[in-house]
């Protein structure tokens, strides 16, 4: 999409709810959001937007998707009106704490969630959110840089307001309302943004108290018992007397009935 073609899609009457871009901007407290009624995919106008210098903090939110996608390219479902589908532009000031990022959103992102389910939201390294042992919400970070330095951050998310149909997912409570999660999502990714560093004592902690797969058997990045996270966002897995630290892949449990095609 050209920067043109955004420019055009933007300046119509697209709306999100009710509500314009100009009005959830100043609701949420945000430099710019861009809104569409239907878009392949917000990480792309998020992308096109970061390159040509959008303030951090600009929002992309489609009511649609018709390409969304999630982590290794897997297809995201997002049908009109049953979920956020959105994409943040982030210009953190370094890259220290990107090893983290996802977990650390997803950390951030779940006590304000709870009050929208029907029960604790769960966690899944590296990227997903869940309710009652079913996939509620999935992240994606995708860095660009410019040199060795980085230049800003598209931070994709979808959180299923309603359950999708075919898939083995969950949404929220009947009768939420998509602002409202909006109103919660927004400042919790942006303090998950300006926070330094490794995961802390205190989020490892919390990240443990809500984590669906500790003490389970893994197929996947290697065979063996998940035995939490690290620091620095590595996988932990007991496997034969050695613990095996992961950075890469994707997490997969015996207990769990798909081996493929699950959006992330």
């Amino acid at each position: 999409m050209s920067s043109a073609s955004v420019r055009e899609s933007t300046s119509g009457e697209a709306r999100f709810d009710g509500q314009s871009a100009a009005s959830l901007a100043e609701l949420l407290g945000l430099p710019r959001v861009v809104v569409f009624d239907r878009i392949p995919s917000t990480l792309d106008v998020a992308h096109e937007l970061g390159e040509t210098g959008a303030h951090s903090g600009t929002l992309v939110i489609a009511d649609e998707q018709t390409a969304g996608r999630g982590r290794m390219r897997r297809a995201w479902q997002s049908e009109p009106g049953a979920g956020l589908w959105l994409t943040f532009v982030e210009r953190p000031a370094g890259a220290e704490s990107l090893g983290v990022l996802a977990l650390r959103l997803a950390l951030t992102l779940a006590p304000g969630l709870d009050r929208f389910a029907s029960s604790r939201v769960q966690l899944k390294w590296p990227n997903d959110l869940y309710v009652a042992g079913k996939k509620l919400a999935g992240l994606l970070v995708e860095a660009r840089w410019r040199g060795t330095r980085l230049d800003w951050l598209a931070i994709g998310l979808g959180i299923n307001v309603r359950a999708p149909k075919g898939v083995e997912a969950t949404g929220l409570d009947v009768g939420v309302q998509r602002l409202d999660v909006l109103r919660a999502v927004v400042p919790a990714v942006r303090r998950a943004v300006s926070a330094e560093g490794n995961l802390s004592s205190d989020e490892l902690a919390r990240f443990r108290e809500r984590d669906i797969a500790l003490g389970k058997a893994c197929i996947e990045p290697v065979a063996g018992t998940v035995a939490g996270i690290a620091a620095d966002g590595a996988l932990l897995i007991d496997r034969g007397g050695e613990r095996a630290a992961c950075y890469a892949g994707s997490l997969l449990l015996t207990s769990d009935q798909r081996l493929s095609g699950e959006p992330a």
